[in-house]
Parts: C-alpha cells; structure tokens; sequence
C-alpha cells in the first residue's frame, strides 16, 4: 500500500483515519508540532502553532485559529472526537520549541510555546508520551496514520518518538 502525504502547514492542523496518510510538517523551530493518535479507532490528528496564546490577538485567532496552541488543540481535539477518538486513549507526542536565532532576545517562544502545550494538555486530563523538544535546529515530524508512529527529523538524523 503506497503511503499519501497529507502536509500540515504552519498555522494548520490536519487529522485523519485513512492508514494510507502520513501527517507531515516541515521547519518545527520555535513552533511546535503535535500529534494525537487513538490506536484503537486509528484516527491521528497533528498541529504546527506558532504562539502559545490566542489572547494575544484575538483577531488574527479567529482568523487563523492554528496559529495559536489553544484555539489550535481545541478545534483539532473536538474534530477528533467528533470522528470517534477518545481522548482518554489518545497519546501524545509533540516536537520542536528550538531556540532559535531569530525574534527577540528574552522573547524565548520555544520555551513558552513547549509550557502551553503542556499547560493545555494537562487541564485535559491529557499528558505527553514522547517528546523531542528544546536544542537550536529545525525539525520535521512524521506520522504514521495506521500504527500511530511518529518520527522526527533534524540535522540529518530519525528519531522514533
């Protein structure tokens, strides 16, 4: 069975109970990828967000709602469970938040956006299975729709989360 890429892009989510897709963005740096996978209706979803908090702008929020890793989760994990997934089943694996060398010296958006996917995951009743965050390079991040497998791509080397 030949595997379709379906791309998530920054500021996207995308979900998907087709075993034949892969979910796949590109240049995690500051941002940060999610994947949530309920293996047994083998439905998985991933977002790339950019911002840990929609209150910052409220306007762009309802214009990009993935832009942001609130409005982002909530919309994915409703059209999630709106297709079957559970969330108590759901696992969870998130990449990137890299300190990168651009954007305001302080600012440190890696770290933040890494607290609010936490923070948000948590008062969920949802918690991080694996992760691969943090360092100074970009990232691109695979999943694998019929077993839940993500893979994580930087500087050359794969790993399995």
């Amino acid at each position: 069975m030949s595997k379709k890429r379906l791309i998530v892009h920054v500021s996207d989510a995308k979900f998907s109970n087709d075993p034949a897709d892969i979910l796949v963005t590109y240049s995690l740096g500051s941002c940060i990828g999610v994947c949530l996978y309920d293996q047994a209706t083998n439905i998985g979803g991933m977002l790339h967000y950019q911002l840990p908090n929609s209150t910052i702008d409220t306007d762009k929020a309802k214009e990009k709602p993935f832009m942001f890793a609130d409005t982002g989760m909530k919309i994915l994990v409703q059209k999630m469970l709106s297709a079957g997934a559970n969330r108590k089943r759901m696992q969870v694996k998130i990449a990137g938040g890299a300190s990168m060398k651009t954007g305001l010296k302080g600012f440190d958006i890696g770290k933040r956006n890494h607290l609010a996917i936490r923070k948000i995951l948590w008062k969920n009743g949802m918690f991080i299975d694996a992760e691969d965050v943090g360092g100074s390079s970009p990232r691109n991040m695979y999943m694998n729709i019929a077993n839940g497998f993500v893979t994580v791509r930087s500087n050359g080397l794969e790993k399995n989360l």
